[in-house]
């Protein structure tokens, strides 16, 4: 039987047995166990979509959100304890001085037009933890790996050639079924639901999972698990869940007048 499973049996039966015993356990999990990392791809339209302010000329092209990290603890519904896994150890630009050429095209901030405080968001929130692993253990090793994993999908160019195109309506399942096929495993699609005088989900983020060892794995998450509070709170991913499985739009342009 597999150790998340024994957790789970664990877990129920001190929930019907010892009642106060349950926190307990739970406080004794490790905060920032995690087992597998998702690349985060965004539509740059879809992040203009859902922010407040006044967003124009975005990438068309799928740029990077983060490398993020499944904690072991969401899986119990235990929110961390902390923001940061490593609160001391302070994001650096010039550590990745001779990365911000691809880092400005690959993994710019839709919304602003100095990325820097959006890459040490992700370095606060996802690098501080992932560091655990000696292949991502310092600010340049992190972003490089991302951006190796971004260039080794070759994301924008597999939807090119498959014919998916922005401005297009879709059934989940062609964007789904397509790139399960040309990776040989299942994504993570996430779209906003329908807004005032709309009718369909519009598509906003694609999540590839890899293991520890940076080899491809589904991503098997029940929709009821899609979204944890420390996934990342600065493109109000609140919006976003599992899209289902029906029409999605794929927005070409910029809606101005919100």
């Amino acid at each position: 039987m597999k150790p998340v499973v024994l957790y789970l049996f664990g877990y129920f039966w001190l929930a019907v047995c010892c009642g106060s015993a349950t926190p307990k356990l739970l406080d004794s999990h490790p905060p920032h166990e995690w087992n597998k990392l998702y690349l985060v791809h965004h539509w740059p339209v879809t992040v203009c979509k859902m922010s407040e302010n006044p967003c124009k000329d975005p990438p068309m092209y799928w740029t990077i959100h983060g490398l993020w990290y499944i904690n072991l603890s969401w899986f119990f519904h235990r929110p961390d304890k902390s923001e940061e896994c490593n609160r001391t150890w302070h994001f650096n630009r010039s550590e990745i001085q001779d990365l911000l050429g691809d880092m400005k095209q690959y993994w710019p901030d839709i919304l602003h037009p100095n990325s820097t405080q959006f890459w040490k968001h992700e370095w606060d929130k996802h690098g501080t933890c992932v560091a655990t692993l000696e292949s991502l253990n310092s600010q340049k090793k992190y972003f490089s790996k991302a951006l190796e994993l971004y260039e080794k999908l070759q994301f924008n160019s597999y939807l090119s050639k498959l014919g998916i195109k922005p401005g297009t309506y879709y059934q989940l399942s062609t964007i789904r079924d397509n790139l399960t096929n040309i990776y040989g495993v299942t994504p993570k699609i996430q779209c906003i639901s329908p807004e005032k005088g709309e009718e369909v989900q519009t598509i906003g983020q694609i999540k590839i999972c890899f293991t520890k060892e940076f080899n491809l794995r589904n991503c098997t998450e029940s929709k009821a698990n899609s979204y944890s509070a420390h996934e990342n709170t600065f493109f109000r991913p609140e919006e976003l869940s599992i899209c289902t499985d029906s029409l999605i739009y794929y927005p070409s342009e910029v809606q101005l007048n919100k």
